[in-house]
């Protein structure tokens, strides 16, 4: 007897009942931008996408939470900036405020706070630099730990380190522990990609480094079992969650780091691939809300656990 495939495509039922790889709004967490600004602003690069004043975020989430999107990742952009990143490790520092504001309105959402030194630096890198202009490992370590206490003191329920600095995930796992913040989880970018497609986060953030480029710590894309050993050190340092950074152009990655942890494996549609689409879309080049659906959908089929997307809401 011939097989014919196409007979559980024909019915959009049947479709369903067999669809493999299935999409939910758990899957998707949505990234904020706070600021001290005095009104919500419209990133130019990143169309529909706002720096959102600390004095109003509850009401951004408040719009999220209606859509039915239960996490958030927090990213803050400071007043001040200097050499060391201050703003990182004061308890009244924007990151700090914003969780202690949405917890009091929104005590049930699940805050992951950003853990890094890009934003809140003069120099623009992601760790404090030395006098020859490089990553101060030992001193950025020891400004990671004061960091995440200080998010977890205000309420966060996940960190997230971003910076890609060696043991990093052990020294807050270190830090957490002995502040008794045994209960916080860390969701480490332990495979980031030194990619052209963070430039509009980058002017979200206002986080261009001023000299150099982040290539010297962050990943080559022509690698991979680079990033399978990056996965694997910051699983036994302790990570709960790994993260790759970006999704589309490293669908390959996600599969094989999720082939080779116990962990579970989350995936960044970062700013460039969500500008992408805005742009075609815009311009009447492909279907936005389809385009959405399926690159998400491809993201978790490769094996994301969930999405860290700016089309969460939209999706």
């Amino acid at each position: 007897m011939s097989k014919l495939p196409t007979r559980l495509r024909r019915n959009p039922i049947l479709r369903e009942l067999v669809q493999e790889t299935q999409l939910s709004i758990n899957d998707l967490v949505q990234p904020i931008f706070v600021t001290y600004s005095d009104k919500k602003t419209e990133i130019l690069s990143m169309p529909g996408q706002y720096h959102v004043p600390l004095n109003i975020v509850e009401k951004e989430i408040e719009q999220l939470v209606n859509s039915g999107i239960n996490a958030i990742i927090l990213f803050g952009i400071p007043e001040k900036k200097d050499e060391v990143g201050l703003d990182t490790i004061n308890d009244n520092g924007i990151i700090q405020r914003a969780v202690r504001r949405i917890k009091q309105y929104f005590p049930d959402l699940l805050i992951i706070t950003d853990v890094c030194f890009c934003q809140y630096t003069s120099h623009g890198h992601c760790g404090i630099l030395d006098e020859r202009g490089l990553i101060n490992r030992k001193k950025s370590l020891e400004y990671l730990q004061k960091q995440v206490v200080s998010h977890a003191q205000a309420g966060a329920d996940v960190v997230a380190p971003s910076c890609m600095i060696d043991e990093m995930v052990k020294y807050i796992r270190e830090a957490l522990d002995n502040n008794e913040y045994e209960d916080i989880g860390i969701l480490s970018y332990a495979v980031k990609y030194a990619s052209t497609f963070y430039g509009p986060f980058r002017d979200a953030a206002y986080s261009t480094p001023k000299h150099g480029d982040r290539q010297s710590y962050q990943l080559y894309p022509g690698n991979i079992q680079e990033a399978l050993k990056e996965a694997k050190i910051d699983e036994n340092e302790g990570a709960d969650i790994i993260m790759v950074k970006p999704a589309l152009p490293y669908l390959d990655v996600i599969h094989q780091v999720k082939s080779i942890v116990q962990c579970p494996v989350a995936a960044y549609q970062v700013s460039g691939e969500y500008a992408m689409i805005k742009a075609a879309s815009e311009k009447g080049w492909i279907d936005e809300g389809k385009c959405i659906l399926e690159t998400l959908t491809g993201i978790k089929r490769a094996g994301a656990n969930f999405i860290i997307t700016y089309f969460a809401m939209n999706a």
